[in-house]
């Protein structure tokens, strides 16, 4: 992982789009900071596409991709988006339930099915694994289940890795974020989560420009991105992560969590 300022300036200046994660990369300590929020606006001021891809639920992000200055939001791993109905190069804050049309990936059958499923999958983790607990925002999960390891319930790395061994031999796809050990059903994640927003909110194809969109992120479920994108940077407490990392982002910032993305930020802006 280089320094951000070892990023040229030249091939910063031809990014146009912004893909990125949310907890512990735009947020610290669960809220988005002043200083990333006037990052996110600065970014959109200037044209850049933006589009958080999170694994949290789709409930919890409604009310930011009413308010913060995205393109869209990518939730639950690429399952489902959020995305502003006419959007403008320069939104402003929606109110509360109005201006965002959902996206899925699945069909109403296909969710209603694997919903049943993820629940009994859910239930035989709480049962096996003494301590796990579901994530606080489970209710407002659509298309895959979270147990929570550090937001507010401590798992150590044992338990945390038998969860995703329950999860796997029930054929679910099984990922460990910053907070959350995620397990869903179907082939999606987050880079076909990025391929699929592009093209169906900008009609564009993403392998096509790869080189002119960065991602960030700051765990162990960004590594298939991190892996693919040539421009990817790394928020600075994902050293916390780094000995777990088969792929590592190509620049780190300076600053953790969202002092780390406005870091990005004014990097990307730099003239």
């Amino acid at each position: 992982m280089l320094p951000l300022t070892h990023w040229p300036l030249d091939e910063r200046r031809r990014i146009t789009g912004v893909l990125t994660d949310i907890d512990d990369t735009l947020t610290t300590e669960g809220a988005i900071t002043p200083d990333a929020l006037q990052a996110l606006h600065a970014l959109r001021t200037a044209g850049l596409r933006i589009i958080p891809i999170t694994g949290r639920p789709v409930g919890w992000s409604v009310p930011f991709a009413q308010s913060w200055p995205v393109d869209a939001i990518v939730a639950e791993n690429g399952a489902v988006a959020l995305v502003r109905t006419g959007s403008s190069p320069h939104p402003t804050p929606l109110p509360a339930g109005e201006g965002v049309q959902k996206l899925y990936r699945q069909d109403a059958a296909s969710r209603a099915a694997n919903y049943a499923r993820l629940q009994q999958v859910a239930q035989r983790v709480l049962r096996e694994v003494p301590g796990t607990t579901l994530a606080q925002d489970s209710p407002g999960r659509e298309t895959d289940i979270a147990i929570d390891h550090s937001e507010f319930t401590q798992l150590p790395p044992e338990k945390i890795e038998r969860v995703v061994q329950i999860m796997r031999s029930e054929g679910l796809q099984a990922t460990v974020s910053s907070i959350h050990i995620n397990g869903w059903i179907g082939s999606h994640d987050k880079l076909a989560g990025a391929r699929w927003i592009v093209r169906e909110l900008l009609g564009r194809d993403l392998e096509g420009e790869i080189e002119r969109w960065v991602y960030v992120g700051d765990s162990t479920n960004d590594q298939l991105m991190f892996q693919h994108f040539p421009r990817s940077v790394g928020v600075a407490n994902i050293r916390r992560f780094e000995a777990q990392l088969s792929h590592r982002p190509r620049y780190i910032t300076q600053k953790e969590r969202g002092a780390g993305f406005a870091e990005l930020a004014r990097a990307l802006l730099q003239t």
